[in-house]
């Protein structure tokens, strides 16, 4: 009986020493969970969904969430003279300190439509642009040796150029004496274009394609007919470079049009040959409608190449990437190179494409029909 008792009583024992410690354990947890909420959250199963963006914002008060932003400048304090009123269109180019003075004559008419300017430096030289007037009024962004679709891609990002209406993504060697860009918007959205293009002026250093030239007697053209040459272009016609197509120079986008073209762009595809054909697909609509170009304004396409050449300058800490364009017979050729890098980047591009449009199950491609045309190069 003494036993019994004495077993009873251990047994007891033992069950409060548990509780107390399941108890304790309990209340430690939740303490642990209140003051470090985030290190206490249970990863997601393997099994379950992908996290989106949407469930890692939720840990903060709706009210509070920004989701975008934009490319203007604010005042470090209220008394600071600065321009308050918004810019609602952005033109974003790549410049080199060689064109200068085109630059300057490209940004000076931007600014007097009240542009946002996004100036690209792709020779590093961004403080050789100083003793501009409307320097400190402009965004600098400077990368040696770096494309334009290569800037557009990592500082273009729709969510940060939401708020403007259109987004003009231009190379520096292109004349406007005979261009407006208010002119320019009123055109193109009267006429409901998302993607567009100013016309070429027929005695431009460099033409692609015909379907880029101005026609004197039109305001607007959305085709071209060509009967010569291994292109037949007529009415029939629905695809690049007879119809639906911008070349990649100095296209213009409407906001819902570049967030679809921005995840065109490939991150690792600096170049960007292949683009304009696809430009199309972003037309937020039937392309041989949504996409044109403006003939009442035009440009002058120069031709200059820059990229890859001589900066007439000294980068610091650059002597290697000299030595590295050494070859056996002496200097290396860099446009030779940058085509050849070019066509290979093209090559993988379309099979990309081939690839995701047999893979993806879920699409069908509007312009299945269309006869397939090789793309020329864009910069």
């Amino acid at each position: 009986m003494k036993r019994l008792f004495l077993m009873t009583l251990v047994c007891a024992t033992m069950l409060l020493i548990y509780f107390r410690t399941a108890h304790y354990q309990r209340r430690h947890a939740e303490m642990e969970a209140a003051l470090k909420p985030f290190e206490t959250m249970m990863e997601p199963e393997e099994e379950s969904q992908e996290v989106t963006d949407a469930d890692r914002v939720n840990y903060l008060p709706r009210g509070i969430i920004q989701a975008t932003s934009d490319l203007e400048l604010r005042p470090l304090w209220q008394s600071n003279l600065m321009v308050n009123t918004p810019h609602r269109n952005l033109l974003a180019i790549s410049v080199g300190i060689k064109q200068m003075e085109n630059v300057d004559e490209i940004v000076r008419k931007f600014l007097s439509e009240n542009f946002t300017i996004m100036l690209f430096h792709y020779d590093g030289n961004e403080g050789g642009w100083m003793d501009f007037e409307w320097y400190n009024k402009t965004l600098h962004i400077s990368a040696l040796n770096q494309t334009k679709w290569w800037f557009a891609k990592r500082f273009l990002h729709p969510d940060i150029v939401s708020i403007y209406n259109y987004i003009f993504i231009w190379d520096e060697d292109l004349g406007v004496e005979n261009f407006n860009p208010g002119r320019y918007l009123k055109i193109v959205k009267s006429e409901g274009l998302d993607i567009s293009q100013p016309a070429l002026d027929p005695s431009s250093a460099e033409i692609h394609h015909r379907i880029t030239v101005r026609k004197k007697t039109k305001k607007v053209h959305r085709r071209i007919y060509e009967r010569r040459g291994s292109t037949k272009c007529s009415d029939s016609s629905d695809g690049p470079p007879c119809t639906g197509y911008v070349e990649g120079m100095a296209p213009v986008f409407s906001s819902s049009a570049w967030r679809c073209t921005w995840n065109l762009i490939q991150n690792d595809l600096v170049h960007g040959w292949g683009l304009d054909k696809k430009f199309g697909y972003c037309a937020q609509g039937d392309r041989t409608k949504k996409v044109g170009i403006v003939d009442s304004e035009f440009i002058v396409h120069l031709g200059v190449q820059t990229l890859g050449g001589s900066y007439g300058r000294k980068v610091p800490g650059n002597n290697a990437r000299e030595e590295s364009t050494q070859r056996r017979g002496g200097k290396l050729d860099m446009r030779s190179e940058i085509r050849r890098q070019s066509t290979a980047e093209l090559q993988i591009y379309e099979k990309r494409w081939e690839e995701a449009a047999r893979n993806d199950k879920d699409w069908t491609d509007p312009y299945a029909k269309t006869r397939k045309i090789l793309p020329r190069k864009i910069h």
